[in-house]
């Protein structure tokens, strides 16, 4: 299956004081990779598509992060991989790899996932999938072989 494939640009505001990217903008980085992905891609979507799929509402229910490596600030963007692992009647689960561009040394920074739910804001609960988005998150469909932990590499505070 398929992995979106998202380019996310460094910014000098990401460091902390220890000298690299702050944890808390590796959600940041997860975010605008999971909103290129259910937002611009998705059919009838976007921010002007006034659709009925994932636009129309849905919440993080979880984030899980594995730091692999330190990321310092650099010109060149990293590589943030997503892909589905497991789609339910009302939450998805999608897996990120933060990392170097093709041909930048491999090095993987973060591994992540996230539980997300589609959600009707209008009544205040959530919803189902419905059939056009779990078509749309079975094209990137990457079933789990189990958890992916860390391997004792630096880890980023």
């Amino acid at each position: 299956m398929a992995r979106h494939v998202y380019r996310c640009p460094l910014r000098w505001a990401d460091m902390d004081a220890y000298g690299h990217v702050n944890n808390v903008e590796f959600l940041r980085y997860l975010e605008e990779a999971r909103i290129d992905l259910m937002f611009r891609l998705a059919p009838g979507e976007g921010a002007a598509g006034g659709g009925t799929s994932f636009a129309g509402g849905s919440v993080v229910a979880r984030h899980e992060i594995d730091y692999r490596r330190q990321l310092v600030h650099r010109y060149e963007p990293v590589t943030i991989e997503v892909w589905v692992t497991e789609i339910r009647a009302a939450a998805a689960t999608l897996a990120y790899e933060v990392k170097d561009a093709p041909g930048g040394g491999g090095r993987v920074y973060a591994r992540a996932s996230t539980v997300i739910v589609p959600y009707d804001f209008d009544a205040g609960r959530p919803r189902r999938i419905t059939a056009d988005e779990r078509a749309f998150l079975e094209k990137y469909l990457e079933p789990s072989t189990g958890p992916s932990r860390g391997s004792g590499e630096a880890a980023a505070a």
